[in-house]
C-alpha cells in the first residue's frame, strides 16, 4: 500500500479528472475515481494494479452518494482529497435556454460537488484532516455571451468553495477553487450541451462564438497533463491556496475584469457611499 495520499476524483473517464487519475497513479497516489458503468469501472482500474479504484456513481444521483462514500471509507480507506470534477459545459442564449437545461447544469456541477463535499467532510472533519478541491473555470470570474449557465455554476461554486475554506479552517481541513482556462479536453467537444437556436435577432453575435468555439475545440493552449501536475503541487503543498488559475489566458482574463471591475467601482463611488444613514 502507498504511503503517499488516497484521492477520490469525481468523473475520471476524461479530461481534467482522466490526467489528474493517471499522473497521480504514476506518482504511487492511491485514486478513487467515479465512473458512470461497470466498462468504465473495469477500464479504469486496469491503469494500476494495485492504486486504481473505480465506484460506480452519478454525482446527481444525490441519495446514493452517503452510501458511496461511507463504503470507500470502510473499503478502501480514508479519503485524504475529493477532487470535485465532474462536471460539463452548457452553451445556448439565454432566452432560448430552458429551465431544464439550466437545472441540470447546476446539478451536475453545483449540487454534485455539494453533495459529494457534505457526504466525505464528517470523516475529514473527525480526522481533522483533508482537502477538498473542487474544479470551477476561469467562468467562475469572467463571462461571455452564450453561457451564462455554465458561468452561473461557476460563480456558485467559486462561492462555495470561498465560504467553505472558512468554515473548515478550523478543522485543518482545505479547500482550493482551481479554475482552468481553455485546455485540450473535450469541455467544447462531445462533452457540451448545445441548445437549439431559435430567436434570429441573437444570430449575429452569437453565431460567430458558437462556430470559433467549435473550430477551436481541440486545439486549445492548455495542457491537460500540465494541469494535471498543477493540481497536485497544489494537493503536496502544506498551506495551498484558497483559489488558483490554470492557463495564461485565464490569468490574463481574469486580470483585466477585476481591472474593470475596480474601475467601475471607483466611478460609481460617490453613489455607493451615499446610502449610508
Amino acid at each position: 500500500m502507498s504511503n503517499l495520499k488516497t484521492l477520490l476524483i469525481t468523473g475520471v473517464s476524461s479530461g481534467f479528472g482522466r490526467a489528474l487519475a493517471q499522473e497521480a497513479l504514476s506518482r504511487e497516489y492511491r485514486v478513487i475515481g467515479t465512473v458512470r458503468n461497470a466498462t468504465a469501472k473495469a477500464e479504469f482500474e486496469q491503469l494500476h494494479a494495485h492504486n486504481a479504484f473505480a465506484v460506480e456513481l452519478d454525482v446527481t444521483h444525490f441519495a446514493a452518494i452517503d452510501a458511496v462514500i461511507a463504503d470507500v471509507e470502510q473499503q478502501i480507506g480514508p479519503v485524504d482529497v475529493l477532487v470535485n470534477n465532474a462536471g460539463y459545459g452548457h452553451e445556448g442564449v439565454m432566452e432560448e435556454s430552458s429551465l431544464e437545461e439550466m437545472r441540470q447544469q447546476f446539478d451536475v456541477n453545483v449540487f454534485g460537488a455539494v453533495a459529494m463535499t457534505k457526504a466525505l467532510l464528517p470523516y475529514m472533519r473527525q480526522r481533522r484532516s483533508g482537502h477538498i478541491i473542487n474544479i470551477t473555470s476561469m467562468g467562475g470570474f469572467i463571462t461571455m455571451p452564450g453561457i451564462s449557465y455554465y458561468c452561473g455554476s461557476k460563480f456558485a461554486l467559486e462561492g462555495i468553495s470561498e465560504t467553505l475554506s472558512k468554515e473548515l479552517a478550523p478543522f485543518n481541513i482545505h479547500v482550493t477553487a482551481i479554475a482552468p482556462g481553455s485546455f485540450r479536453t473535450d469541455w467544447a467537444g462531445r462533452s457540451m450541451v448545445r441548445s437549439a437556436r431559435s430567436i434570429a435577432d441573437y444570430d449575429a453575435l452569437f453565431d460567430p462564438i458558437r462556430q470559433a468555439r467549435e473550430e477551436k475545440s481541440g486545439k486549445q493552449l492548455g495542457d491537460p497533463a500540465k494541469a494535471a501536475r498543477a493540481m497536485l503541487e497544489i494537493i503536496e503543498h502544506s498551506n495551498p491556496p484558497a483559489h488558483l488559475l490554470l492557463g495564461s489566458d485565464a490569468l490574463g482574463l481574469v486580470r483585466q475584469k477585476l481591472a474593470a471591475y475596480n474601475a467601475e467601482i471607483d466611478a460609481w463611488e460617490a453613489l455607493t457611499r451615499s446610502t449610508d444613514g
